[in-house]
């Protein structure tokens, strides 16, 4: 009777814990699909106001935010990915495979977007422009509020976080760092008559999101690879 007693106990126990860990997933998607609209809307402003403005600082910030959107669309994709399964067999064992997959892949974008802004941000210091200084910092200001409210609305529990919500997290961090340092790079670059400022803005930004992007690409890897 009493051994009895004690399998119901553990049923009910472990029916309240797949229970949380759907109300888990189902907030993380919730958080994760605001942040991408938000997100895109500015991604789309900033790429224009940099072209615009021709500054090298606010366009690099404008395409991250243009990988940032896609990798968050991606965790977003595995979170309904998720509730897919559950719905249909009540899978459980592959789901955290696929929220490394999914940090995993985010990681490898960012990397590639780090690259990338190295690249266009060094070949910018040779043939420097006239920039628009006032409009490039008012639309980076917006991109850095942008990136305060998504990281508000992505703030999580680390004690029950995945790779999947951590690299949103990530990317959100990687944006207001390119955004500070885009302001920082216009505003003395207006007060000094110094334009590569906008340039090596971009150049230390690229660092930045590269180191992170490692971090990641390791922690997801060593998760698909089940290694301790």
């Amino acid at each position: 009777m009493h051994t009895h007693e004690h399998s119901h106990d553990d049923r009910h126990s472990h029916h309240e814990h797949d229970h949380g860990h759907d109300h888990q997933y189902d907030l993380h998607e919730s958080k994760t699909k605001w942040v991408v609209i938000i997100s895109a809307i500015t991604m789309v402003a900033e790429i224009a106001y940099g072209f615009i403005s021709n500054s090298m600082a606010l366009t690099a910030d404008g395409w991250h935010m243009s990988s940032h959107v896609l990798a968050l669309g991606l965790t977003w994709v595995a979170y309904r990915v998720i509730k897919h399964w559950k719905k249909k067999a009540g899978a459980k064992g592959n789901q955290t495979k696929v929220l490394s997959l999914s940090g995993y892949t985010s990681a490898v974008i960012l990397g590639i977007v780090g690259i990338l802004i190295l690249v266009e941000s060094a070949e910018r210091l040779f043939s420097l422009q006239t920039i628009m200084y006032g409009d490039a910092m008012l639309m980076a200001c917006v991109g850095l509020a942008v990136n305060g409210i998504s990281a508000l609305i992505l703030k999580h529990d680390h004690g029950h976080s995945d790779h999947n919500i951590r690299a949103a997290y990530l990317h959100v961090l990687a944006d207001t760092v390119t955004s500070l340092l885009a302001i920082s790079a216009l505003f003395f670059g207006q007060m000094f008559n110094l334009s590569w400022l906008d340039a090596a803005a971009g150049i230390i930004g690229s660092l930045v999101v590269l180191n992170w992007a490692v971090s990641l690409l390791m922690n997801s890897a060593k998760d698909l690879l089940e290694y301790k």
